[in-house]
């Protein structure tokens, strides 16, 4: 089953792509919620290049590598990534304007309820269009 989330991030699609993919940025929105945090990030950005980010509860009772294989890099266009568990994640980033439409669409797993993946993925999708907007 594919889940499909998105936002509308006010900025251009070469500052929307930059933040999406650099590691300096992607600490500073890879997260859902206040209470976690994502202390390290590494981007290999091309095709075959290998994706990992550190998520931490703060409190520091539970943390975990999240990890994938890019399988395509179009600059300012679209990211596919192959998550080390066979799921696929696609980004797409769609100019309109000053805005840029940042839409992900994503296999779900079977351990957690659709709902509550759409949810968490959706707060970091969030979270990542108020750091850009800030």
């Amino acid at each position: 089953m594919k889940i499909k989330i998105e936002t509308i991030v006010a900025a251009p699609v070469e500052r929307v792509w930059e933040a999406f993919t650099s590691p300096a940025d992607i600490v500073r929105w890879n997260f859902a919620s206040d209470d976690w945090c994502c202390p390290d990030a590494k981007v290999d950005l091309r095709a075959g290049g290998n994706y990992t980010a550190r998520m931490e509860a703060k409190d520091g009772s539970f943390g975990f590598d999240f990890e994938g294989v890019y399988e395509e890099v179009a600059p300012h266009s679209a990211v596919t990534l192959a998550m080390s568990d066979g799921r696929k994640a696609r980004t797409t980033f769609e100019p309109s304007g000053s805005s840029t439409r940042v839409t992900t669409e994503f296999d779900a797993e079977s351990e957690n309820p659709v709902e509550m993946q759409r949810n968490g993925w959706q707060a970091i999708l969030d979270n990542f269009r108020r750091h850009v907007e800030g």
